[in-house]
């Protein structure tokens, strides 16, 4: 599918579930949109937040990434060249990258607004939110980067910068990034212990069947776990204070007394 295509099919999809998320939470203090809104200007602005650890934490990531580049790139794509193709698990497993995981966000939408369960239906929105930054930040980079795709023998050194409009980069993995910032938002609301266990053993697999069809090397694939994850925590913390944080001045009334109350979520 083209590029344009893809852009045009994911502002359809957008569109749709923001006109449903905002009608079902019209009566709230934020808004749907509002928050997705604020969740890109969070996600944009958050270096300047950032403190010494943070930024070391960023640079251990990028020494990862680039270890990974130079220690496992070749061989872990000549292992993947080496197994028989047409695997129909690898083939399934990858669809969460894409499109089961579209499926998987209207999942808790639709259980949580049955059941009356505001934590399904947080997730779905923390999701929505969180796969579109994510999305965002992963479609500027492989432009920025333009690198190879290993079927295209070009090795794992070739980076051509900015071309243009360009979508068949293949650093980072779409399918990969959108994996674990499900994972992450999943994993953030749940408390019980398997519940990360399942989600990020699902978002790895998409990872390895990337690499197995040939389409992106390991470092891709290691990259593209940092930033689902940290764009999935980083939204889902920043939505509870959303939603958590809100005020309001009631007025206070009483035989001898008038004033107001400050009441609201801590």
């Amino acid at each position: 599918m083209k590029l344009i295509s893809k852009l045009h099919l994911s502002a359809l999809l957008c569109t749709a579930a923001l006109t449903v998320m905002q009608s079902a939470y019209a009566a709230e203090n934020t808004g749907f949109p509002a928050i997705v809104a604020d969740d890109f200007k969070y996600v944009a602005t958050t270096p300047s937040r950032w403190e010494p650890a943070d930024w070391q934490n960023l640079g251990w990531a990028t020494l990862a990434v680039a270890g990974t580049a130079i220690v496992a790139d070749r061989p872990v794509r000549d292992f993947m060249r080496q197994q028989p193709k047409g695997d129909s698990f690898l083939n399934t497993v990858e669809n969460f990258g894409t499109t089961y995981a579209v499926g998987v966000i209207g999942a808790f939408y639709l259980a949580g607004a049955a059941s009356g369960n505001e934590k399904p239906v947080r997730v779905a929105q923390d999701a929505f939110s969180a796969s579109l930054i994510a999305a965002t930040l992963n479609q500027t980079l492989k432009i920025s980067l333009s690198r190879s795709r290993p079927r295209d023998n070009q090795g794992i050194k070739d980076f051509q910068g900015y071309i243009g409009l360009n979508n068949n980069s293949s650093l980072p993995s779409g399918h990969t990034t959108e994996a674990f910032t499900l994972a992450a938002v999943i994993a953030s609301h749940y408390e019980e212990t398997w519940v990360p266990y399942m989600a990020y053993s699902v978002a790895g697999l998409v990872g390895v069947a990337r690499m197995y069809h040939d389409a992106h090397f390991a470092s891709d694939v290691a990259a593209s776990a940092f930033i689902g994850t940290f764009v999935g925590k980083s939204i889902v913390n920043h939505n509870r204070t959303l939603r958590t944080d809100k005020v309001a001045l009631l007025p206070l009334l009483g035989p001898d007394f008038t004033g107001v109350q400050l009441v609201g979520h801590f």
